[in-house]
């Protein structure tokens, strides 16, 4: 893959851009799973890989370009994307090869700034306006850091340098894969106008179709359109975001301590299951895993959810609000199970399962009261004392019963 360096608006590459204005990065690895994946595989390089499950279940996790020419993209269903690049070598996922990745990358984000908003283990925002004496203006930093990660790691990423969060992660879009793009604070309105309306944060497809029926298809269109007409079609939160963001206007700034909002996980099974008590195992794992994430993350929540989709695709989500927050799996498992019940999909066949734990906050800031005559139960004990096993001698060093059964049930015999 070849090195650009874009470093302007506009099909030729220009030199001299005013970056003062443009303090705000947006770095974006490009085809990150794919792209760590052919490390390992490079006589892959220049043919099309797809990131996911070999059998065809579940979703596309990422694709190499040569792949997305045929139309694949992320969080496509693995069939389709199949059918639309049969000679695609697909890979299985290793997430802690991505995990390893993305923590190093981020090191050298953190060296750079302490300004960095991770939005997802491959892409951050940075404010560098404090780096400027240092390391200098920010086009130079937004070089030095693609070279970083080139040199380090041997996979590229895409900068989009700007006066704002909004304007720099289209930038970065824009001169994908492996480019540079900045966009002058006195040019934002020249870039933003002719791009389609879906480029707007908050856009989704219904958005769209409505804009569309008013004769609004480009970012200039809507820029034109009077607020109060926005509001009145879109409501009036909507309609005023929209409006600003059409004008490049957008006033946040890059939050280095964002919390999380949600922690789950979910799986999609080899073959569709109508079996509850396979479906209540998985469940259990789940749980498991997303309890463990929370007490490493340091986190309680309130709110379990849970996903159920049919072998149809359709999916079904319910959410119950416990009375004390939690980050103990049998608590999480026992609601999940019940929410399950509940949901009457009992000997439908499923494809997917979820859970998910929502309405975060600090540990540190839930205290239990128990009530009268109520006994400890010595759960999170005993789930701590897990984590400190799992983490000495690896992920299956202890397992519930259930999951153990599970694990020997699969081993042929």
């Amino acid at each position: 893959m070849s090195r650009k360096q874009i470093t302007g608006i506009g099909p030729a590459p220009r030199t001299g851009v005013d970056d003062s204005g443009c303090p705000i990065l947006h770095v974006d690895m490009d085809a990150f799973f794919a792209s760590v994946e052919l490390l390992d595989r490079p006589e892959l390089r220049g043919r099309p890989v797809i990131v996911g499950s070999p059998a065809g279940r579940g979703v596309v996790l990422s694709a190499t370009y040569e792949a997305r020419a045929h139309g694949v993209h992320s969080a496509m269903p693995m069939s389709r994307a199949r059918r639309l690049c049969p000679q695609a070598t697909v890979i299985p996922p290793s997430h802690g090869k991505y995990s390893e990745v993305s923590r190093g990358v981020m090191e050298i984000f953190h060296a750079i700034t302490p300004l960095v908003e991770p939005i997802a283990s491959d892409e951050a925002f940075l404010d560098v306006g404090g780096a400027r004496r240092r390391l200098g203006p920010p086009t130079a930093v937004a070089t030095l850091i693609r070279e970083q990660v080139l040199d380090r790691y041997g996979i590229t990423c895409s900068v989009g340098v700007a006066s704002s969060k909004f304007v720099a992660k289209l930038a970065s879009k824009q001169c994908k894969p492996d480019g540079l793009l900045v966009v002058p604070a006195d040019e934002v309105v020249s870039f933003l106008h002719p791009l389609p309306v879906s480029a707007l944060w908050g856009v989704g497809e219904r958005t769209e179709q409505a804009l569309v029926r008013l004769g609004i298809r480009t970012v200039g269109d809507l820029a034109r359109v009077p607020v109060a007409t926005l509001q009145r079609e879109l409501g009036p939160a909507a309609g005023g975001h929209l409006a600003a963001l059409a004008w490049g206007r957008d006033e946040r700034s890059v939050s280095p301590h964002v919390p999380d909002k949600s922690i789950g996980n979910e799986e999609t099974f080899a073959a569709d299951v109508d079996d509850p008590e396979v479906i209540r195992r998985e469940l259990l794992r789940l749980s498991e895993r997303v309890a463990a994430r929370m007490r490493k993350g340091g986190h309680v929540g309130r709110t379990v959810s849970v996903k159920l989709r049919r072998a149809d695709f359709s999916t079904i989500t319910r959410s119950r609000t416990l009375r004390e927050p939690t980050d103990v799996a049998q608590v999480i498992y026992a609601t999940a199970c019940d929410l399950f019940a509940s949901a009457g999909l009992d000997r439908v066949r499923l494809r997917l399962v979820g859970v998910r734990m929502e309405n975060l906050r600090p540990a540190g800031e839930a205290v239990r009261q128990l009530t009268l005559g109520e006994r400890e139960t010595g759960w999170r004990e005993a789930e701590q004392a897990m984590d400190r096993a799992i983490r000495r001698f690896g992920p299956d060093a202890v397992l519930p019963a259930s999951l153990v059964r599970g694990k020997f049930d699969e081993i042929e015999t």
